[in-house]
């Protein structure tokens, strides 16, 4: 019995004294977008993507929402009380089937009607690559122009949370990125997600919005309340400076913006941060003319290293700007192994290795 108050009142002792380190799964911190004047409302990235969908419903009577969950909210809830608000007809559950999924919403776009496809995560849109690049992206051009798969969108939570391992933390971008014919854009925040929503479903062509997942409770903005749509392709300078530009896109471009202050605040080097916004097709103009200023470029992103996008911006300037450039460009990306679970922190290009990456390229 003394044993166990001993043992007790040493445990009541460390508890007291012992204080559990502090702990967080994000490797940014977040930049918010200011907003002009006018109407707003504070939401964070999954509410101004509800917002969006819900402004897409009610001014489109043929639009249509499925996917796995969606009816329910979905797992991110991005559609919760759609379904109530506009019917089980036009809001509702698939299958658990993605090649399905996009077969479907196929035949929904090409019928004429507004369809928004939710693929559940950017991991499971695999089963339905062959819909999506060999049937909507070439709809078009394989018809003659007589029919398209225009009003077409899907939407696709991707990229790092913390604790989503092999499965659920892809960032699968590239790959469509290679497939004429598809729009491909990636918001860092809950204005931009709006904006970039509401005009990939107005686009005469299909799009895949890529969501990062991680950026839908941890974004909150003022967002406009209004109906507003994002101009697709066209890349946003967040940060002008002189000396390197910096190139991201989703949730990196949070980490690049960081990175630029700590490398005025201890390098006394000058970071342009651009926000790529759009994959397919990218703003060269824009990307071009920082890097000829600049002469020096760092990309990042979190899919793996080789073939990942940034590949073919690097490609690019080096082809159009090499007279320019002062260094080579360099990538700062994940590595080419499955994306890992308790080795995440290891695996993103989080500030660190984009800080040592550019130093070591003005030290070139």
């Amino acid at each position: 019995m003394r044993v166990s108050q001993v043992a007790r009142s040493c445990l009541n002792t460390l508890r007291l004294n012992i204080r559990p380190a502090p702990m967080t799964r994000s490797h940014f911190t977040y930049y918010p977008t200011a907003v002009g004047p006018g109407d707003a409302k504070k939401m964070n990235m999954f509410t101004a993507i509800n917002n969006a969908m819900d402004l897409a419903l009610q001014e489109d009577s043929t639009a249509l929402l499925f996917g796995e969950d969606v009816g329910f909210g979905g797992v991110f809830r991005c559609s919760v009380n759609l379904r109530d608000k506009y019917g089980k007809d036009r809001v509702f559950n698939s299958p658990l089937c993605e090649q399905g999924i996009a077969g479907f919403a196929i035949g929904v776009a090409n019928a004429g009607a507004t369809a928004i496809a939710e693929i559940q995560f950017a991991d499971y849109i695999f089963p339905s690559f062959d819909q999506i690049v060999n049937e909507a992206a070439k709809y078009r051009y394989r018809s003659g122009g007589l029919f398209d798969c225009g009003s077409l969108t899907f939407r696709v939570p991707c990229g790092a949370v913390g604790h989503g391992a092999l499965y659920h933390s892809q960032s699968p971008e590239a790959y469509f990125a290679h497939t004429p014919g598809l729009r491909v854009v990636v918001p860092r925040g809950p204005i931009k997600a709006k904006g970039l929503l509401l005009a990939c479903i107005r686009d005469p062509n299909p799009c895949i919005v890529f969501e990062p997942k991680t950026l839908y409770r941890a974004a909150v903005e003022e967002v406009p309340t209004e109906y507003y749509t994002s101009e697709l392709g066209k890349a946003d300078i967040l940060r002008k400076g002189k000396d390197v530009t910096l190139i991201g896109w989703g949730t990196q471009v949070h980490v690049l913006l960081e990175v630029a202050e700590l490398a005025k605040e201890k390098h006394n080097i000058d970071c342009e941060v651009i926000d790529l916004v759009s994959i397919l097709p990218w703003d060269t103009d824009t990307i071009c003319n920082s890097a000829k200023k600049t002469g020096r470029v760092v990309i990042a992103h979190e899919a793996p290293f080789t073939q990942g996008f940034g590949s073919e911006i690097a490609a690019y300037i080096q082809d159009k700007c090499f007279l320019s450039l002062e260094a080579p460009v360099k990538r700062v990306t994940g590595w080419d192994t499955p994306f890992p679970h308790v080795f995440e922190p290891f695996y993103l290009p989080d500030k660190l290795r984009c800080l040592t990456a550019i130093k070591d390229i003005v030290n070139y």
